[in-house]
C-alpha cells in the first residue's frame, strides 16, 4: 500500500491549514482552515457569501484543487480542535467530498454553527463526535484514534491515523501543559505506547520551533493575569481586557479576577458570545455567576452605555480586538465609536500575543498607539503559547520516533528550522524530515 502525505495549506503561510493523507485508495483530509490574516486585507470580504474559488484567489482558504490529480476517494475528514484556521474553510470546502467530518464534541458543535451560517453552499456533510481516547473505522484498513493533549482552545486532540505500515500522527495543534487550568494533561501514556507501536510520519506543528525551553504552562497566564488585575482592587478607572474569544481558560481567569475585585465580567463581541455560551452551555466550563454576554453590536453598545451610567469600576468588559482587527471591539473602543470612551488612567490589558504576520503585528501597533494617546495604561505580554517549543518538540521525537516528519503549520523558514532541528537529531533533510510547499506531496511508504 501506498502512503503518500499531501500538503494543501499551510505550509506557506500561518493559517488555512490542510493536509491529506493518501493510504492506497483511501484519503483522509486533516483541517479545512482559514487565513484571518488575508480577509482583514481584504475588508469588504462577507465569507458566508463568498465562493470558495474568490476565497482561494485571495488565498483566505485552501487550495484543494491539487487533490483532482490525487487518485482516490476522500473517506474522512478530520479535525484536531476549533480553531478557525483549522475549521473555518469547511463550509467552502467540505460539500466537494462525500466524508464524514470527524472532530471533538466541542469542535464539532463550532463545525455545526459555522455550517448553519453559511449562504453559498448547502454542506450535508454527517458530524461525528469523537472523544479523547476514542477510535473510528474508517475503512477496512484504516482507524482514526483520538489522543489527548492541551492547547489555547478546550478539547483539542492529537488525531492518529493507524495503518498496516505504521501510524501517522498528526499534531497540529499541541502543547505539552502538565498543569492545564481546564481538563487533563495530554496523554504521554498513550503517546508513548503509539511510539512503541510504530509511527510512519508525524506531522508536525513547527510555529514555535524557534523558541528555546518549553511552552509555560497556561497555570503561568492565569498567575500573571491575577497578579496585574487583582492589584487594581481600589482603583476608580476602567479596566478593560482583550484576549482571544476561544481561549476558555483564560476567560474563566479573567472573569474570576473580575469577580474577586468586585466587579462584573461582561463578554462583549459576537465570538465572545459564540465560544464562551457554547462552553458553558457544554458544560467544559462554569463562569462567574455575575458574568454576562453581549453578542451583536446594537447589545455591545447599549451595555457599553449602561457602565458608561453606572460607573466604569463596576464592570470589567473582556472584548475581542487584540489583534487590532477591523470593526473589532476594542479598536471600535480605540477608534472612539463606542459609548466607552477610554479616559486617562483607564487600564488597557492584553492577554494574548500578536499571532506572527506583518498584517496584525501593524494592526496591533496602530491599536496600542490610538489607546495610549487617548490616555490609557497599556498593559502587554500577559500571555503563555498554546503552542510547542523547542524542548518540547525535542520530548515528542524521544515519544514518538517517526520514521518520516513532516513541518506544518507554518512558513517556510520555520518548516525549514524544524528541519534543521530534526538533522539534529539525526533526520536527513528531503528524506526523512520533508519541509514542504503547498502543493507538495511526499510519499512515505
Amino acid at each position: 500500500m501506498e502512503i503518500e502525505i499531501i500538503a494543501v495549506g499551510g505550509y506557506d503561510e500561518v493559517g488555512r491549514n490542510m493536509t491529506a493523507v493518501r493510504c492506497g485508495k483511501d484519503i483522509v483530509i486533516f483541517d479545512m482552515g482559514l487565513r484571518l490574516d488575508q480577509l482583514m486585507i481584504h475588508e469588504d470580504a462577507e465569507v458566508d457569501e463568498m465562493h470558495s474559488l474568490d476565497l482561494i484567489k485571495i488565498r483566505a482558504i485552501p487550495d484543494d484543487t491539487v487533490l483532482q490529480k490525487v487518485e482516490g476517494a476522500v473517506k474522512a475528514i478530520v479535525c484536531s480542535h476549533g480553531h478557525l484556521d483549522h475549521i473555518g474553510a469547511i463550509p467552502k470546502l467540505a460539500h466537494r467530498y462525500k466524508a464524514p467530518i470527524i472532530s471533538t464534541p466541542y469542535a464539532t458543535e463550532l463545525i455545526r454553527q459555522q455550517i448553519e451560517g453559511e449562504k453559498k453552499f448547502g454542506v450535508a456533510n454527517r458530524l461525528v463526535p469523537l472523544r479523547a481516547g476514542q477510535k473510528f473505522t474508517i475503512s477496512p484498513t484504516l482507524v482514526l484514534e483520538f489522543v489527548r493533549t492541551q492547547h489555547s482552545i478546550i478539547d483539542t486532540v492529537t488525531p492518529v491515523l493507524h495503518t498496516p505500515h505504521g501510524a501517522v500522527v498528526y499534531a497540529c495543534d499541541f502543547k505539552f501543559d502538565r498543569t492545564p487550568v481546564i481538563g487533563e494533561p495530554p496523554d504521554f501514556a498513550r503517546m508513548r505506547q503509539i511510539g512503541k507501536e510504530g509511527v510512519l510520519a508525524l506531522i508536525v506543528e513547527s510555529t514555535y520551533i524557534h523558541r528555546p525551553g518549553r511552552c509555560p504552562s497556561e497555570r503561568i497566564a492565569r498567575d500573571l493575569v491575577r497578579d496585574v488585575i487583582t492589584s487594581f482592587e481600589d482603583d476608580k478607572n476602567g479596566i478593560v481586557v482583550s484576549t482571544f474569544s476561544s481561549h476558555i481558560s483564560r476567560l474563566k481567569t479573567i472573569a474570576e479576577c473580575a469577580h474577586e475585585i468586585g466587579r462584573k465580567p461582561v463578554f462583549l463581541g459576537r465570538s465572545m458570545e459564540k465560544y464562551s455560551v457554547t462552553a458553558e452551555q457544554m458544560k467544559f466550563v462554569s463562569f462567574a455567576k455575575t458574568a454576562s454576554v453581549y453578542g451583536n453590536r446594537k447589545t455591545v453598545d447599549r451595555m457599553m452605555r449602561q457602565m458608561m451610567k453606572d460607573g466604569k469600576d463596576k464592570y470589567l468588559p473582556i472584548v475581542t480586538g487584540h489583534q487590532g482587527e477591523p470593526g473589532s471591539t476594542l479598536t471600535r473602543i480605540a477608534l472612539g465609536e463606542t459609548p466607552f470612551q477610554i479616559a486617562k488612567g483607564d487600564k488597557v490589558i492584553f492577554s494574548a500575543n500578536i499571532i506572527p504576520n506583518p498584517m496584525n503585528v501593524g494592526s496591533r501597533y496602530a491599536l496600542t498607539h490610538r489607546l495610549k494617546f487617548a490616555g490609557a495604561r497599556v498593559f502587554e505580554d500577559l500571555h503563555v503559547s498554546g503552542h510547542a517549543y523547542r524542548e518540547d518538540h525535542y520530548e515528542f521525537l524521544q515519544i514518538l520516533n517517526p520514521q518520516h516528519i513532516i513541518p506544518a503549520h507554518a512558513d517556510i523558514t520555520m518548516t525549514a528550522g524544524y528541519a534543521e532541528f530534526a538533522g539534529e537529531l539525526g533526520y536527513t533533510a528531503n528524506s526523512t524530515v520533508h519541509p514542504v510547499k503547498n502543493g507538495s506531496r511526499v510519499r512515505v511508504h
